[in-house]
């Protein structure tokens, strides 16, 4: 039975190529065709379209042309493919409105034991990072686990890699004095990046793209085909239902919470990470907790075509580079009217500045709140400035609370306590829009990681340092001298400790004899070295070996936390494609209707609110992505004739500039011409090489090299 809202929902997804674990079968021109209405199969060998292919008796010249004309376009924008569209009609899954897992055939838990046994076999003494990678280990343990755990038709063996990471690095946590699990970690973060570089080498264009990214956005589960006397029983929510895809993680999300910062910062994971938050690859993302969820479609990893998406095309607004623009500007509009606010605080009573922040900042804590439930808190509060936005919801919430109470009891009082509550959000709100607008600043990234370790060293500071206030108390209670001063309070005591502690003030110590002739004073000279000299030299230190291991790395962690914003940005739930104070609404709207209506419709009821609420957004994402998202082909033809160029370009800043050439040249790839001799003279120096001794030395050092050389060839001339 055909889907009944495929047809009409055909244009949503703006998709133009999907993959599938076996790449067979094909019509007699040599396109994909759709087996069984499930997923889409790629033929051995795809062909360019042809001019001959398109005209026909049967049709008229213009008619010709416009196909010819429209077949350019998508030759421009998808190269050699272009496949149909895996929502076009057609039964699609279960319950016909899900996209069938194409991976679920795999054999996942099989996969990670198997990798397990193998790398706790081939390692058992400690290796640091640096060792495994070099060129010893490198032929004895790596490139060997490389060669056996690969295999072009499983794309789960990246996933169950970084399983086993997480695994061995859960129990180096309990077991410190044994580093070999770590070494082990280590060399499945390894394995992985070398394993997904030859799935990007042997693999180009833009298919290659869609194999890496089928690779690391996937959705496994790590129980996927295990026995069923291991496999855990799972509850669903008919609320939460998500056709089969419950509970699965992908490969990126996995490398997120494991850190494995130098699988991210590799060249292939950084392609698929770029093009999925530009919105050039589009999958459907699963959630945790979804407050309001519309899981009526879900559709398959692809590439995105603008040019056959509708005008408005709601998905958009779940792009990680869109998504971004969009909460900057939301963060912006709640710290204007938060200043406004407090501003013009009256008091007690209610004015306009006040409502207007109250009800804006419901939904952007809303927001907040389902971005945690989102992707859960570990994956969270690895963003840069999580612990800004907790730490503001966790004022806002204490300020809603008291401004309620105060309203209800008519206590003027708890109006006034509530205002200066808020108040102390100022130093939260502000550094947090310099987070957004310099994400990749080496001040922030250290800062955010120096302030976890700060947070952690003064609270067991302060928990060992608790023992002296104590002593200090008792011995003041002991004290019965009462004419000479009277016993201070624990509030006294802890600030004359804190006053030592920062180097402050020393009332402290001067008081010290008060509470005992002989201890109190050895009390307060031992916390004083304790304190000030020794624990504020330790932080320091730990504090500056923080920094000086980000600084090392700099590159791995800028890319770690591009990889955490744009996972975080795909969103699953339909609530994040309302704008606060909307979204308030939203909720308390649209859960009771998932009840009432069935999916198709609650779908179409969602798709046509979204679209009425942000069409002028849709339009303006509509027109620069049909421009800009892909290049033109012939708009890089034009470029590189500096005769046929804009007028324009005369305008560019770096034209004004004297060594303006130097940037100018890579600007554009070089012409056919220019690349075909350039290649014919790789290929005469090759043969020399090959015959020579110093060839066959080469090719057993680098058995790779005419792979690469041949890759390099196909993406020039593509």
């Amino acid at each position: 039975m055909p889907n009944p809202g495929a047809t009409s929902d055909h244009k949503h997804a703006g998709q133009a190529d999907s993959i599938a674990p076996d790449i067979s079968g094909a019509d007699t021109n040599g396109r994909p065709t759709r087996t069984n209405g499930q997923h889409i199969r790629l033929p051995e060998q795809l062909n360019r379209p042809r001019l001959e292919q398109v005209s026909s008796t049967h049709r008229s010249l213009s008619e010709a042309l416009r196909a010819v004309r429209n077949r350019e376009e998508q030759e421009t924008l998808l190269e050699d493919y272009e496949g149909p569209d895996p929502e076009d009609g057609g039964e699609i899954g279960p319950g016909e409105v899900f996209f069938q897992d194409p991976y679920e055939h795999l054999q996942v838990y099989y996969t990670i034991h198997r990798i397990r046994r193998i790398v706790r076999a081939n390692i058992e003494d400690p290796y640091t990072m640096d060792q495994l990678r070099e060129p010893r280990l490198n032929v004895l343990v790596v490139k060997p686990l490389v060669d056996r755990l690969y295999n072009e038709d499983d794309v789960s063996v990246v996933y169950c890699l970084l399983v086993n990471r997480f695994q061995f690095l859960r129990e180096q946590h309990f077991q410190h004095h044994q580093t070999v699990n770590l070494t082990r970690a280590n060399l499945c973060e390894l394995v992985a990046m070398k394993m997904l570089r030859r799935y990007d080498e042997e693999s180009s264009g833009r298919l290659g793209l869609l194999l890496l990214a089928n690779i690391l956005v996937a959705p496994f589960q790590p129980f996927q085909n295990a026995p069923t006397q291991v496999c855990p029983e799972r509850r669903t929510s008919r609320y939460q239902m998500q056709g089969g895809y419950e509970g699965k993680l992908t490969a990126l999300e996995v490398a997120i919470i494991s850190e494995s910062k130098v699988f991210l910062s590799s060249s292939a994971c950084v392609r698929v990470i770029d093009a999925v938050y530009q919105g050039r690859i589009i999958y459907t993302p699963t959630a945790f907790m979804d407050i309001i969820p519309d899981h009526y479609k879900h559709k398959a990893i692809s590439l995105y075509d603008p040019r056959k998406a509708p005008l408005l095309n709601q998905y958009r607004l779940c792009v990680p580079r869109i998504r971004s623009i969009i909460e900057v500007v939301q963060f912006i509009v709640l710290l204007v009217l938060y200043s406004f606010c407090m501003m013009n605080r009256s008091g007690a009573s209610f004015d306009i500045s006040e409502c207007l922040f109250l009800i804006y900042g419901s939904g952007w804590v809303l927001d907040e709140c389902a971005a945690m439930l989102g992707h859960g808190w570990a994956v969270h509060t690895q963003n840069l400035w999580s612990f800004l936005d907790i730490t503001f919801v966790g004022i806002y919430l204490a300020y809603l609370a008291l401004r309620i109470r105060g309203w209800v009891t008519g206590d003027p009082e708890l109006g006034r306590q509530a205002l200066d509550v808020l108040a102390i959000a100022a130093p939260v709100l502000f550094p947090r829009l310099a987070f957004n607008l310099m994400p990749e600043n080496m001040l922030f990234i250290s800062l955010r990681a120096m302030m976890k370790e700060f947070t952690a060293l003064s609270l067991i500071a302060v928990w060992c340092f608790g023992g002296f206030l104590v002593s200090l108390k008792w011995l003041s209670m002991g004290n019965t001298d009462t004419d000479l001063w009277d016993p201070p309070t624990p509030i006294s005591i802890s600030k004359w400790m804190l006053w030592i502690w920062f180097g402050l003030d020393g009332t402290g110590i001067d008081e010290a004899p008060k509470f005992h002739q002989i201890l109190g004073p050895s009390l307060m000279i031992v916390y004083a070295f304790l304190g000030n000299t020794l624990f504020l030299t330790v932080l320091v230190s730990i504090l500056s070996n923080t920094f000086s291991k980000i600084a090392a790395d700099a590159m791995a962690e800028i890319q770690f936390r591009r990889a955490v914003l744009t996972f975080e940005g795909v969103k699953s739930d339909a609530l994040f494609s309302y704008r606060p104070p909307l979204n308030v609404l939203a909720v308390l709207l649209l859960p009771p209707l998932k009840f009432i209506l069935d999916p198709r419709w609650f779908h179409k009821l969602n798709v046509m609110l979204v679209r009425i609420h942000n069409a002028p957004l849709l339009l303006l994402v509509s027109w620069y992505e049909r421009r800009y998202l892909w290049k033109s082909k012939r708009n890089n033809a034009q470029a590189q004739c500096p005769a046929e160029r804009s007028k324009w370009n005369f305008w560019r800043w770096s034209g004004f500039s004297v060594h303006a050439d130097l940037q100018a040249v890579f600007d554009e790839e070089p012409p056919p011409e220019v690349a075909s001799k350039i290649e014919e003279e790789d290929d005469l120096e090759d043969a020399v090489l090959e015959n020579s001794f110093a060839g066959a030395a080469l090719r057993s050092i680098s058995p790779g090299r005419t792979m690469r050389r041949r890759r390099l060839s196909s993406v020039w001339q593509g």
